[in-house]
């Protein structure tokens, strides 16, 4: 018998129990819908961040008050709070005017929500910051209308503002924005430009913010200081490395702090490769339940499959011992059931991934980017089908070691 004709003998077997053949597949659907949806969410998550690091720059860093490791425990925090001083813009241009690894440097300050007017048209938790005009350039700014503002309208600290697409949408739903006032705690702003739509990460939207030239900012909402003191954002130089540049940055900070030899820092610097490890050590054992919860699925799916196999072939004894008169061998019985198996596994790992897809589409639309890599696709029915195979082992062994006349007087 050809592998044509026992696939045909397997999937007519599978269909004539369907309700059967669905509830015994539960297990292996379960299994390969946690593995799915929690793979996508985390290669979504992966893909975000990388995205967000290649947006800013994969040469380019930050300096803040508090690095992640004074984030530790509490007594950590508190020692941290007392150390590290706010950044200032002493500190910054002394980076500007010594740094020799350093291409563009900048300031941000702020972030946090406000209500915003047009008339009698209002909006409600818009994210409002301060930044330097460079900062732009540093953060690779992609303006769908309009401009940046410029290192004039800072040094004067003018009344315009660089905006989100939410802000535009809602406030300005049947015209241009550009050249419009939006008023901010009874102060009108122009707005130059509107940024480029990018969606939302996790629930939040990223288009809902407006940005000052900072000195208008630190002007209008009572200096930068505590919360809306600055931090810095730096770009290194083409061609060198990123290591380098970092520790000519903390070294020029150190001297401008006058901290001794082996004193800590008291300050932070966050890099690329910080983010990475701070995403891994967050999101790592989230790879652990990648693993556990399929498996004990997996587990749960192949007992279900060796017991309704096992039936099957009580079920379907005197057909086998009447195939083995017709001149069927051992090899074609265990040929036959192994592959019945093995199918019905596939055929569960094939609706879960469908079911992964559909909920993938749902976290898509609401939380995050989902991404199902299509070598995990392969791995996880590849595996569906060699648990099949191990499940059926036991029952085609037993199908294929039936005495035919003893199989031809069962009922």
């Amino acid at each position: 018998m050809n592998l044509t004709e026992t696939l045909k003998l397997a999937l007519s077997a599978i269909w004539a129990h369907k309700l059967r053949s669905f509830l015994t597949l539960l297990g292996m659907i379960i299994g390969v819908t946690a593995f799915m949806v929690v793979l996508s969410i985390l290669q979504g998550f992966n893909v975000y961040v990388d995205e967000k690091i290649a947006g800013i720059g994969s040469n380019s860093y930050t300096v803040r008050r508090f690095s992640f490791d004074d984030f530790k425990d509490t007594d950590t925090i508190a020692a941290a709070q007392r150390r590290n001083k706010e950044l200032t813009f002493e500190e910054l241009d002394y980076i500007r005017d010594h740094a020799q690894l350093i291409d563009k440097v900048g300031a941000k300050a702020g972030g946090g929500t406000v209500e915003i007017k047009r008339g009698n048209q209002t909006i409600q938790d818009i994210s409002v910051s301060g930044v330097e005009p460079i900062i732009a350039q540093i953060e690779n700014t992609d303006v769908a209308q309009g401009r940046f503002f410029t290192d004039s309208e800072n040094n004067n600290a003018m009344r315009v503002c660089f905006v989100g697409q939410d802000v535009v949408s809602k406030l300005f739903p049947q015209g241009d924005a550009v050249g419009e006032e939006i008023t901010i705690r009874g102060i009108p702003y122009k707005i130059v430009g509107v940024m480029t739509p990018k969606g939302t990460v996790f629930g939040q939207p990223q288009d809902s913010f407006v940005q000052l030239p900072i000195k208008t900012y630190g002007a209008a909402f009572g200096g930068l200081r505590n919360n809306r003191a600055p931090y810095f954002e730096i770009l290194a130089r083409p061609n060198v490395k990123l290591a380098d540049s970092v520790e000519e940055t903390r070294t020029l900070m150190r001297i401008k702090r006058r901290l001794e030899f082996g004193e800590k820092d008291n300050f932070g610097i966050l890099t690329p490769d910080a983010i990475s490890s701070l995403k891994d050590s967050i999101f790592g054992p989230a790879f652990l339940v990648i693993i556990i919860v399929p498996s004990i699925a997996l587990v749960v799916g192949a007992i279900v499959i060796m017991n309704i196999m096992l039936v099957a072939v009580t079920e379907r004894t005197r057909e086998i011992g009447i195939r083995k008169s017709l001149g069927a061998r051992q090899a074609d019985i265990l040929r036959q059931f192994l592959l019945e198996s093995s199918t019905l596994a596939t055929i569960g790992g094939l609706i879960g991934l469908v079911v992964a897809k559909l909920i993938g589409l749902i976290v898509t639309i609401y939380l995050l980017p989902t991404i199902i890599p299509w070598y995990a696709a392969v791995i996880a029915i590849g595996v569906c089908a060699l648990v099949g195979v191990v499940a059926g082992l036991y029952p085609a062994w037993m199908a294929a070691r039936l005495d035919p006349i003893e199989a031809l007087r069962a009922e």
